[in-house]
């Protein structure tokens, strides 16, 4: 059986936060492993804490920046309906209106990236049979971005993350790619689900490397 799963994530706009805070969403530069745990809980339809906690900790990921695709910045609007920490909606103090609030949401345009997810053997065939049949919607980082086809990308055995991620390799190309890893072999962000509720994570580390069909892997 399998360990490894491999999603293609493709599509006009993707959207991965590692820092946004407040009014200001940024977006890394390719899949958050949060937010491929988020994909993968909403194909198998998960929602409770426990659950994501438990599939993020039980998976390692590696990412292939096939194609990087173009930051943009969007100014983002939202008019009423926005709560408070109380519950209720805001109002503004001047107008007596329900408060507009203004964000500058970060997106990666026409990026293209090849996730291998490395876990136990049931729970590749699990996560293998969701993503081509999701209970919600797959969406890339954010819900206002669907993929452009299906993410299942294959599956297979691999000894580790960099070896996988020469899985289809494109002829001639040099491409970066971003490998989970243990602490001190890398540098260290905070993408490890702690609470969704809460919107806490935890330190995880990863380390960069470049593929290249002409040369072996080279650290960066």
């Amino acid at each position: 059986m399998a360990n490894t799963l491999f999603l293609r994530l493709e599509g006009p706009l993707q959207s991965w936060g590692e820092r946004a805070r407040w009014s200001v969403r940024d977006s890394a530069p390719e899949p958050t492993k949060s937010g491929v745990v988020g994909l993968l809980a909403c194909a198998l339809g998960w929602s409770a804490d426990a659950d994501l906690r438990n599939l993020s900790q039980a998976l390692r990921m590696g990412v292939r920046c096939d194609r990087p695709g173009v930051p943009v910045v969007d100014y983002h609007t939202v008019v009423g309906g926005v709560i408070a920490a109380d519950g209720k909606i805001k109002i503004n103090a001047n107008t007596r209106e329900p408060e507009t609030v203004v964000s500058w949401r970060t997106y990666l345009c026409d990026a293209s990236f090849l996730v291998a997810v490395q876990a136990g053997e049931d729970w590749i065939a699990q996560l293998s049979a969701a993503v081509q049949n999701p209970v919600w919607p797959i969406y890339l980082g954010r819900k206002s971005c669907p993929p452009a086809h299906p993410v299942f990308a294959g599956q297979g055995t691999y000894a580790n993350l960099e070896t996988a991620l020469w899985h289809d390799f494109p002829a001639g190309a040099r491409l970066r790619v971003v490998i989970e890893c243990s602490p001190g072999e890398g540098v260290m962000r905070r993408d490890e689900v702690g609470s969704n509720r809460s919107r806490t994570f935890l330190p995880r580390y990863t380390r960069e490397a470049w593929l290249s069909n002409s040369q072996p892997a080279e650290e960066t």
